[in-house]
């Protein structure tokens, strides 16, 4: 009998009572997935699929000290439930002493236990796509009288996680995520425009919208203007400043700043807590329960890593500022690293916000703009200095010219050589924040909510000839 056919609770408990180990936690997540594509104008596939896997953690006390084991594995059955967690007791034992051993999380303020955590998972279907669905069908129609060709798929995910540890937690939280990418192509292909969103359900996204933005985009590509590599006054559009912050974000380790490996090290020693970052009142946080961005309320963590430990699992999450008022108000730590640094706790988070207090939308800095470039997205980026945290990556599918207010046309693509941090001390506007579907980092990361930001001179470092 397969382990999908027992309910996720029962699984996780049964792993909590075959286990020998002195301490033991168990993660059953399940996975539902559905989805459309579509190319020229005409869906072509759709599909639904249900998926498990069981995680457990086991942990070891030794006289040099605490070692853990972890076996994820997926599709368990029954009879391989008990394997399962032997394997897990068996890495442990051959271990050395974790570095990040703590104690595991007890019940604590705020009770996070729920009532629900022996009801069925969420599962989502086809059925999430019953308004949306038509409602493309009819972009499609609109798109082909245009002249215009739609590409792109939708995607909704709902997954359904179950905690259960010897120390008598029982959690459960589900995580819904939605992401919408469309492209506009001429008939010819010579000219490519993008728009994504990210969405808890689907009810909140309407292609006619996401059409009508992209048609007016290939019309300001019907002129093409060349212009070479330099300094430009560039707009980045909500889903650019993700894609870059995201990275930021990643790269926020408490302990690498302490020990000097990354931009937020300070010279000599120490990091740069407190420092000003921008002398805008940017705002950078994270917050499990921020509306329409809801994430875990507590550390879900399979594997230890940098500033991420077994050992936290159940920990509570909070609100956190990463960057208050312009400042750097805390960096990423589990306890262990928080312990080690004398950094606060804190937790990484499954969503990010930047807020500059302002109310323009992308539109009305346009419309303020003398000359500069307006960018759609960014794509392949890459890591070249961590000290300074320097990015490359490339623009995709539309960078525009502004003169006097209006966009002209359509110039080349570029490589850019910049570093999100140092974009924040140059930044001279932050826009109106809005949920935004990060385009380089949508398979990991998708909630987020950003702002447009100006910058006065944006380093395109090199032509690119990708679309």
């Amino acid at each position: 009998m397969s382990a999908r056919t027992n309910k996720p609770h029962e699984v996780v408990e049964r792993a909590l009572e075959l286990s020998r180990a002195d301490g033991c936690v168990v993660i059953a997540d399940e996975q539902s997935t559905a989805n459309l594509r579509w190319a020229g104008n005409a869906l072509t596939t759709n599909g639904v699929t249900r998926s498990r896997t069981l995680t457990v953690i086991a942990t070891v006390d030794g006289k040099e000290g605490t070692a853990s084991g972890v076996v994820s594995r997926a599709a368990v059955t029954a009879d391989e439930l008990e394997p399962l967690v032997r394997a897990a007791e068996a890495a442990a034992r051959g271990a050395g002493p974790a570095e990040d051993a703590q104690p595991l999380v007890t019940g604590v303020a705020g009770a996070l236990e729920h009532p629900e955590f022996v009801e069925a998972p969420a599962e989502t279907s086809s059925a999430v796509f019953a308004d949306f669905a038509p409602a493309l069908g009819e972009s499609f129609a609109r798109a082909r009288a245009g002249g215009r060709e739609l590409y792109g798929f939708a995607n909704h995910e709902l997954v359904s996680t179950y905690m259960g540890t010897s120390t008598g937690l029982r959690l459960r939280h589900d995580q819904p995520n939605g992401t919408l990418e469309l492209n506009a192509k001429s008939p010819d292909r010579t000219r490519s425009a993008w728009s994504g969103r990210s969405t808890r359900d689907f009810k909140d996204v309407d292609p006619a919208v996401l059409d009508a933005e992209l048609a007016v985009r290939l019309g300001w590509a019907e002129r093409r203007i060349a212009l070479p590599a330099g300094r430009y006054e560039t707009l980045l559009p909500p889903t650019a400043v993700a894609d870059l912050l995201i990275y930021q974000m990643w790269s926020a380790s408490g302990r690498d700043a302490a020990e000097g490996r990354t931009v937020f090290s300070k010279p000599g020693a120490g990091t740069r807590l407190g420092e000003r970052l921008s002398e805008l009142p940017l705002t950078l946080r994270s917050d499990p329960n921020e509306p329409g961005l809801e994430s875990a309320p507590f550390v879900l963590a399979h594997s230890s890593g940098g500033d991420s430990s077994v050992f936290d699992n159940g920990l509570p999450l909070t609100a956190t500022e990463w960057v208050g008022e312009g400042r750097l108000k805390n960096l990423i730590t589990s306890r262990h690293s928080a312990a080690l640094t004398g950094l606060p706790v804190a937790p990484a988070i499954d969503n990010i916000i930047l807020d500059g207090g302002a109310d323009r939308s992308l539109e009305e800095m346009v419309a303020s703009t003398t000359r500069g470039l307006l960018l759609t997205c960014l794509w392949y980026i890459r890591e070249v200095d961590p000290a300074t945290l320097l990015l490359t990556g490339l623009t995709r599918d539309g960078v525009y010219l502004v003169e006097n207010g209006e966009v002209v046309g359509e110039v080349n693509n570029f490589r850019f050589n910049e570093s999100p941090v140092d974009l924040l001390g140059r930044a001279v506007e932050a826009g109106r924040t809005e949920k935004t579907l990060p385009r380089e980092w949508s398979d990991w990361f998708t909630r987020a909510a950003m702002p447009a930001l100006r910058v006065p001179d944006f380093n395109m470092s090199s032509v690119s000839q990708g679309v």
